[in-house]
């Protein structure tokens, strides 16, 4: 049985990538941007942090576990596809 991924590490690997790319940091910071809970400034933690709910309902629709932590090639495809598709 494999460990299982924690967030705080996709985080770091993905800080790392985009130091050395900086088109990626952009499309990353953008993507997260996107995520955010609307109106998080006003309930603490006052981070742009997305819902809890939401995000293992992203995940349960991608990868059929609620508790899932995307690779970071996932992430990083996405946050691509994201600004070559929709421009974002």
């Amino acid at each position: 049985m494999q460990p299982r991924a924690s967030w705080s590490a996709l985080y770091v690997r993905l800080a790392l990538k985009a130091l050395v790319r900086p088109r990626l940091a952009v499309d990353l910071v953008r993507l997260a941007w996107s995520f955010r809970a609307r109106d998080w400034w006003r309930r603490p933690p006052f981070l742009p942090l997305p819902p809890r709910d939401y995000m293992q309902w992203r995940m349960f629709t991608a990868y059929g576990d609620e508790q899932a932590v995307p690779p970071v090639d996932d992430v990083v495809n996405f946050a691509r596809w994201r600004r070559e598709t929709m421009g974002l």
